[in-house]
């Protein structure tokens, strides 16, 4: 069932947004050579806690972490362990902040150090992919007008998107109705309303790239170690357009074009 929200809680769901926020905000700083997943990991636990919240994340399904941090080849749900970041690796970092009942959603990916053109072209894309969804979203579109968006922009340059891993509501769950896939068909899927809140998250990958989940059940990588990027927001379905509710002040959101 999709949920439309109400005054009351869009105003939880901005501050949660708010608190999600803040994590990559200290993820700017704090992502950088040498330092450790799992003390990545610890800096979400902090920044919630000092924030009257709990990190959406930990335990969601068993998940043992406080984020999910994946490195390089990771497409999403990597878990946070003692690897050190190197020179020249990419970490995409997908948090929530789950405040007094409603979360926030939010990942980036950032660069670690000097990273090769090939990985600059990457997030280069994949965050521009991510406005692209964006620009449709308001009343009377539908889901599908967001994921034709973002394919078409990224198979135009040479990216694929998985379609077993998509966007979501978001709200009193983490996750919930509807599904927002990073594909789709114009004029097609669930039309937007004003008071929907949606989490829209693109991944992407060089076009050829098959996927595999790790032993671990959770880590989903590219068999060929092809790089993966993933950005996301969550944003509320405005009278005429998107809030977005996950706003780093640390990072340009622009659209990159």
């Amino acid at each position: 069932m999709i949920k439309i929200k109400s005054p009351r809680e869009i105003e939880l769901m901005r501050e949660a947004g708010r608190v999600t926020a803040l994590i990559h905000e200290r993820m700017v700083d704090e992502v950088k050579v040498g330092v450790t997943l799992d003390s990545l990991q610890y800096i979400v636990k902090e920044v919630v806690e000092a924030n009257d919240s709990t990190a959406s994340f930990y335990k969601l399904y068993d998940f043992p972490g406080y984020g999910c941090f994946s490195l390089n080849e990771e497409v999403i749900h990597g878990i946070p362990d003692k690897r050190s970041l190197k020179d020249g690796d990419i970490l995409s970092v997908d948090v929530g902040a789950n405040y007094k009942g409603y979360h926030g959603d939010s990942a980036w990916t950032y660069a670690v150090g000097n990273i090769s053109d090939e990985a600059k072209e990457l997030l280069f894309h994949t965050k521009a992919s991510l406005f692209k969804g964006l620009e449709q979203v308001k009343p009377g579109n539908r889901i599908g007008d967001i994921g034709y968006a973002i394919q078409s922009y990224l198979l135009e340059h040479g990216y694929d998107v998985p379609r077993d891993y998509t966007g979501h509501g978001v709200g009193s769950s983490l996750h919930e109705d509807p599904y927002v896939p990073n594909y789709g068909q114009k004029g097609t899927g669930v039309k937007l309303r004003e008071g929907m809140t949606l989490a829209i998250e693109p991944m992407a990958y060089k076009l050829g790239a098959k996927l595999e989940v790790l032993d671990d059940d959770w880590t989903v990588v590219t068999e060929n170690k092809t790089l993966s990027a993933h950005f996301e927001h969550t944003i509320l379905v405005t009278k005429d357009g998107y809030e977005i509710l996950t706003m780093n002040n640390k990072e340009d959101h622009t659209s990159n074009e």
